[in-house]
């Protein structure tokens, strides 16, 4: 019985750094760092990480179920293509999700639970005054994790998470315009949810989003990622 626990506890570890690994990615790919034509070698991925070569192929191969990267016979993973259209249509799924739980928080939330937004929204803008990335990433995701619990709408809150695992949470903070605007738009979501508007944070919620997806696509757009798409 020990022998067996202690291997399907090792397996389970290894899915868990796999999943980290596709996630590293995923947020790689979203965020123009890697794109289709360049290949995603296991092994510098490896490095980067600290693992070893196969929580890295078992990644790779998660995600080319997703249709996030390709096999190349005799050469290697490499991104599939990603055009702006698939980066609206992610957003576009992750807002209406976002905004019908901030919709559903409005009618549920607490004093208690406005109070610690404010000071998580206070954290988040003092870290974009301090240049804090890391800082301002935890805090936007504290905030957007406190109302979707509010929701108390649990499989709801299941389905956004599957659609926001693939937008590159981890480089939010370099895309220019993206702490300010998240700062403003929080204000917003904030002052419907204070006035127990449902309909106002749900049309807030879902402008935060696009905003951020807009963002995004200027982003890339910057990085001349789209240069060799056909108009």
């Amino acid at each position: 019985m020990t022998v067996a626990g202690t291997g399907d506890h090792a397996l389970g570890r290894r899915r868990q750094l796999s999943d980290e690994v596709a996630d590293h990615v995923r947020d790689l790919i979203m965020a123009g760092r890697v794109r289709h034509g360049e290949f995603l070698r296991l092994e510098r991925i490896a490095e980067d990480l600290g693992i070893s070569v196969t929580p890295v192929r078992e990644a790779l191969l998660s995600l080319r179920g997703e249709g996030f990267v390709t096999l190349e016979p005799r050469r290697g993973f490499m991104p599939a293509p990603l055009t702006r259209q698939d980066v609206q249509d992610l957003f576009e799924a992750q807002a209406y999700f976002a905004g019908e739980l901030a919709a559903r928080a409005a009618g549920r939330i607490t004093e208690p639970e406005l109070a610690a937004l404010d000071r998580t929204q206070a954290q988040l803008e003092e870290a974009f005054e301090a240049g804090d990335s890391a800082g301002i990433e935890r805090a936007n995701h504290r905030f957007h994790r406190a109302i979707n619990l509010c929701a108390g709408s649990p499989k709801t809150a299941f389905l956004l998470q599957t659609v926001v695992r693939y937008a590159p949470r981890r480089f939010y903070a370099s895309i220019d315009g993206w702490t300010r605007a998240s700062a403003d738009d929080h204000r917003l979501v904030l002052a419907a949810l204070r006035a127990g508007n449902a309909d106002a944070a749900r049309q807030a919620m879902r402008a935060h989003i696009r905003h951020a997806g807009t963002l995004l696509v200027v982003h890339l757009e910057a990085q001349g990622f789209w240069a060799a798409e056909p108009e």
